[in-house]
């Protein structure tokens, strides 16, 4: 099975060693998204606003994948204060309708560029 590179100017440029997805058959794998605007590669200020980034982030690289967050079969959130969890489910129900995708919230110290959530997704197309 071959492998693309899924890239797009409308999400944050990498900014490690990875790819903003990768897509494998009708399988897309979208690397973890921070709070990061992506004209300005700024980090957003506040909770809520950088939900509010990373999930236009995830959607911008699902659709440069072909796709939407509505073919997202499982997200992983990471949050570095668990308090957040209700509030990560209100930004949430902005951007998914049921059936939701399968789920897990994550407890971290800490996240690349001081961002206070995260999350990445797998997607399947078709």
């Amino acid at each position: 099975m071959s492998k693309q590179i899924i890239a797009t100017p409308d999400a944050p440029a990498a900014i490690g060693t990875y790819s903003q997805a990768v897509k494998a058959g009708n399988t897309v794998y979208l690397s973890g998204q921070i709070g990061l605007d992506p004209a300005s590669m700024q980090m957003v200020e506040g909770f809520e606003a950088q939900t509010v980034r990373v999930f236009e982030n995830l959607k911008a690289v699902a659709e440069a994948a072909g796709g939407s967050l509505a073919d997202a079969v499982k997200l992983t959130i990471y949050l570095t204060d668990l308090g957040n969890f209700a509030k990560v489910n209100e930004v949430m129900a902005r951007y998914f309708t049921e059936p939701y995708p399968a789920r897990a919230a994550v407890g971290v110290k800490e996240l690349p560029r001081g961002a206070v959530v995260e999350a990445d997704a797998i997607l399947v197309i078709g």
